[in-house]
């Protein structure tokens, strides 16, 4: 196995900060070969060096395509806006390096048409993609998935999700990134709707087939951003026009007969990051909620009804998913640590010369998907058809 791999990382905002902080603590952690965290890319010289300094990458550089040339650099992990995934994924992966990518992959289904092919044509040598739906590695997640692979849900019937935000609730909050089309893809439906159509089939072990969508864009006009993310821009003088959708909202039929409905808003006021889901089974059900993400809800059918009832289970103990390799029972774990887990399992997959996952195919359903809930709203929510499935499942992590 290799001891250690050269990380570039372009990218250098939000996400990126999380994943430096990820790739910092892998190898503290989990056994494996060892994250080198050599050259973190970006636009502005000055804040890119500064990024750097205080996130632990050895270098700083403004030239993605020079970075993904260099003989030293192994593996590119990309943590930018949408609009830049196809060109630099495709570019690494024909450079030689393996590729772990921001979700949701692509702004459209022909770009992640585009990554898929360079993908599936990297592999024949030995070149590894991944595409980062990171919540799949929560410890409790990760126990509710093996609860589905044990049987103990029986057949699937049901799954709900939903992931509400409130960010953008203040019509005054600025014309940011994220908000345009162009460089986002979507707004609501593929920033967070991404994460939980992508659980909605990790956690019923079915694929989505068929969905019926709604979208809305609340507030259509916002001040232009004159400054960072996340900061207040009621004084700008000059609007923007919104292009993506603020909420959206999805019924979806799944291929092996379940009944699935998904929802994502930044609309929610009050509610910050919950994200959750609830699998109904013929023989039990599970329930998560991310705001108390140590913690999974699961009820057993075959349980006499006098005495049944959802138990909770504090995924916490050394014999649960990834929960072994950090703290004493009890002591849970935060956000970033899904991040870890990610990046354990790419690079323990890519040393063993195993394809992680999900993979770039998984990615290109995922897109699909999302392309199909916003024909579906342009056509008076119709019942409109996602595509060949793709499921993916996680074998040989470094749970």
């Amino acid at each position: 196995m290799t001891d250690s791999y050269n990380v570039a990382m372009i990218g250098a905002g939000f996400m990126g900060a999380v994943h430096s902080q990820a790739w910092s603590s892998v190898a503290r952690f989990f056994p494996g070969p060892r994250p080198v965290l050599a050259v973190l890319g970006a636009r502005n010289p000055e804040s890119t060096r500064a990024a750097a300094d205080r996130l632990g990458w050895r270098e700083a550089s403004t030239d993605w395509r020079e970075i993904v040339a260099r003989d030293d650099i192994d593996v590119v992990d990309i943590a930018t806006p949408g609009d830049s995934h196809a060109e630099i994924a495709i570019a690494a992966l024909e450079a030689g390096k393996h590729v772990i990518c921001e979700k949701p992959l692509a702004n459209t289904v022909e770009e992640a048409e585009a990554m898929t092919a360079a993908a599936v044509a990297a592999r024949e040598r030995g070149v590894r993609s991944m595409v980062a739906f990171n919540y799949r590695r929560v410890p409790a997640v990760a126990l509710a998935r093996q609860y589905l692979e044990e049987g103990r849900l029986g057949e699937i019937r049901h799954v709900r999700a939903d992931y509400l935000q409130d960010w953008i609730a203040d019509p005054d909050f600025p014309l940011v990134w994220r908000l345009q089309k162009e460089r986002s893809g979507s707004g609501a439906l593929g920033d967070i709707g991404a994460h939980v159509l992508d659980l909605a089939e990790h956690l019923s072990g079915q694929s989505i087939a068929e969905v019926s969508g709604t979208v809305r864009t609340f507030v259509e006009r916002r001040p232009l951003a004159g400054a960072s993310e996340g900061l207040s821009a009621t004084a700008a003088e000059e609007y923007g026009e919104v292009t993506v959708d603020d909420a959206a909202a999805v019924h979806a039929r799944l291929n092996g007969g379940a009944m699935g409905t998904v929802e994502a808003t930044r609309f929610a006021t009050g509610r910050k990051n919950a994200m959750r889901i609830e699998v109904n089974g013929s023989l039990g059900s599970i329930a998560f909620d991310f705001e108390s993400m140590n913690e999974l809800l699961y009820y057993d059918g075959r349980i006499p009804a006098a005495d049944a009832g959802f138990r909770r289970i504090l995924v916490t103990e050394p014999d649960h998913p990834y929960a072994g390799a950090w703290w004493p029972p009890g002591h849970g774990l935060g956000y970033e640590h899904a991040f870890v887990h990610e990046f354990a399992d790419f690079l323990a997959a890519v040393a063993d010369g195993r394809d992680p996952e999900p993979s770039f195919e998984h990615g290109l359903h995922i897109q699909r998907i999302l392309d199909a809930v916003i024909r579906s709203a342009e056509d008076e929510s119709r019942w409109t058809s996602v595509g060949a499935p793709v499921l993916t499942t996680i074998e040989g992590d470094a749970r």
